[in-house]
């Protein structure tokens, strides 16, 4: 209730009530309006900036925001196992693989390096979270890229154990005779006494004692280089082009089992045992080439013999006696 004002007056000598103007009680009544729209603009303003009072439109948004962080958090645990699973690779690619296919390693700073030149973030750039996006961007490049060099090298390490494999199977690697065939090691590799002529000269080969018609064995995959008697000395004789610049030459056969250009693996049967050419008795001269040098064969029956029976090779081989060819 509205206050009453008095004043008095001299005139009657007495107190008279103060009747308020009518502009200035709508005067009034405007500034409390005013007063009073200002001040809930005001509130408003400050709870709309507040969490206190959410549209639902703000509401819809702050719960997608926080699911983007939540699926952000979930993002960057799954680079962190990725980016381990690739570490370990890395590690096995460069210290096992590479060193057993005699592979140079890739070096660390080519796998972990970035992207240079334009910035390539520039669009992710002036957001809220834009050093986070553009950071876990960075990650997603750079573990792309060592995905990309990570998948060249085993592509590389493939090739490399697929030669490895056929260079191993090509090597040279049986006794061209099995045991139970075999008579004696009759002569080894280096300087021997000529049958015929009883003079002291290099015998570049190995002599194997065994009855005539005794299967020959191919020691290592090849193409048949040559199967004819046209080599002097040798007589009927079979070359094997093993490739990696192998070669084995199977000497004094009485006859082939294999012709020119044909193809055959480590234990094929090549030919038999014979006496042909210049030759003492019936026996194989098998001889190993490589880069076109003979060289001693002895060192290459690793994949047929025991340790016992290799040492008992070893010791008639070292013998210097006479040669049978």
């Amino acid at each position: 209730m509205s206050k009453v004002k008095y004043y008095y007056d001299p005139d009657t000598l007495s107190y008279r009530k103060i009747e308020p103007k009518k502009s200035r009680k709508y005067r009034n009544i405007l500034f409390f309006v005013s007063g009073s729209a200002l001040f809930g603009f005001m509130a408003l303003i400050l709870l709309l900036n507040t969490n206190l009072l959410n549209t639902p439109r703000e509401l819809s948004l702050q719960r997608e925001v926080k699911n983007y962080e939540l699926q952000f958090e979930l993002l960057d645990k799954k680079m962190e196992q990725i980016e381990q699973v690739l570490a370990n690779m890395e590690d096995r690619d460069n210290n096992i693989y590479r060193v057993y296919f005699e592979a140079n390693p890739i070096p660390e700073e080519q796998r972990r390096a970035g992207f240079g030149g334009i910035n390539r973030y520039k669009s992710l750039e002036g957001f809220n979270n834009s050093e986070m996006i553009i950071s876990t961007t960075r990650r997603l490049d750079i573990i792309q890229k060592q995905m990309v060099i990570q998948s060249k090298s085993l592509d590389e390490i493939t090739k490399l154990a697929e030669e490895k494999e056929e260079l191993l199977a090509a090597i040279p690697a049986i006794q061209p005779i099995n045991n139970d065939d075999l008579t004696r090691m009759a002569s080894g590799y280096g300087w021997r006494s000529d049958p015929f002529t009883k003079a002291r000269k290099m015998h570049w080969g190995m002599d194997f004692t065994a009855p005539k018609g005794v299967p020959v064995y191919a020691t290592g995959d090849g193409v048949v280089k040559r199967a004819d008697n046209a080599a002097s000395g040798y007589g009927k004789h079979v070359r094997i082009d093993h490739g990696y610049g192998y070669m084995t030459l199977y000497g004094h056969l009485s006859k082939y089992n294999v012709k020119k250009r044909q193809k055959v693996k480590r234990g094929d049967l090549i030919g038999f045992i014979g006496s042909t050419g210049r030759s003492e008795a019936p026996h194989l001269h098998y001889e190993v080439w490589k880069d076109g040098t003979r060289i001693n064969p002895i060192n290459f029956y690793y994949g047929s013999l025991t340790p016992e029976e290799f040492e008992n090779m070893l010791k008639y081989a070292n013998q210097e006696n006479q040669s049978l060819d």
